[in-house]
């Protein structure tokens, strides 16, 4: 078996006639982030939400921490037992939660006991930078405190596996800048395996160790970052080129 923490092997979705997810072939090695980068409808979020259990494969194997989790048309571990963390793109925060509601939910419906609960949602809000925050409801917060609530909800389980799916997508440049800085320091921190959807190159260079190129539901092509990195300097230097 492969090294790798997360392992598609050959995974297919198809929606009535159309293909989402075509013959994706995709290993994410432990405590590193793999960008997946593409246009609108490429078939990012459905390969995301595979990966989840929110979907069955029609075709090919999902492997999380090396057990098989999903084959042709059977997910063999339902969601909640994937030790899996989702940052949606709308974020999805429950509206009629508190920000520590939001999380408790989480550990309730995976078991734990009181006392646990609250020590957990302390330690996370405060690892995010929102303790101050807790006792507010998601239409109290600023995008960046939502951001940061959805991240926390996602990591309060001791997820193994993060995916976010596009979730700086909505602010603006300077909040994006200083999330996107706070990410990177977390994940290293925590360690957690993580599978990042953006369309974006200049976020996936940032925050990403290597980077898969997504088109019309088939990965194309997979590089390091720092391929991404020299190919957004030359075209900043032809632009600097363009403008003398």
């Amino acid at each position: 078996m492969s090294s790798a923490f997360l392992k598609l092997i050959e995974v297919t979705k198809r929606f009535d006639e159309s293909t989402a997810v075509d013959c994706v072939s995709l290993e994410v090695p432990v405590a590193q982030v793999m960008g997946l980068l593409g246009a609108s409808g490429c078939g990012k979020t459905t390969l995301l939400r595979l990966v989840a259990g929110l979907e069955t494969p029609d075709e090919g194997e999902i492997w999380i921490g090396g057990q098989r989790v999903a084959m042709k048309g059977r997910n063999i571990v339902p969601p909640h037992a994937r030790k899996v963390g989702f940052v949606f793109q709308d974020l999805a925060l429950w509206p009629h939660l508190t920000v520590a509601g939001n999380l408790d939910f989480v550990l309730r419906s995976c078991g734990w006991e009181r006392q646990a609960r609250r020590e957990r949602i302390n330690e996370v809000l405060r690892l995010v930078h929102i303790a101050s925050h807790a006792h507010k409801y998601p239409n109290q917060l600023s995008g960046g405190e939502q951001q940061r609530a959805a991240i926390a909800r996602a990591l309060v389980a001791h997820s193994q596996l993060l995916l976010l799916d596009e979730p700086l997508s909505n602010l603006d440049a300077d909040l994006k800048a200083t999330l996107l800085y706070e990410l990177s320091a977390l994940q290293q921190e925590l360690k957690v395996t993580t599978l990042y959807v953006t369309h974006d190159r200049d976020e996936a260079a940032t925050f990403a160790h290597r980077v898969a190129l997504m088109n019309s539901g088939r990965i194309n092509e997979i590089f390091s970052t720092e391929v991404l990195r020299e190919q957004s300097r030359g075209s900043a230097n032809d632009l600097a080129e363009a403008i003398r």
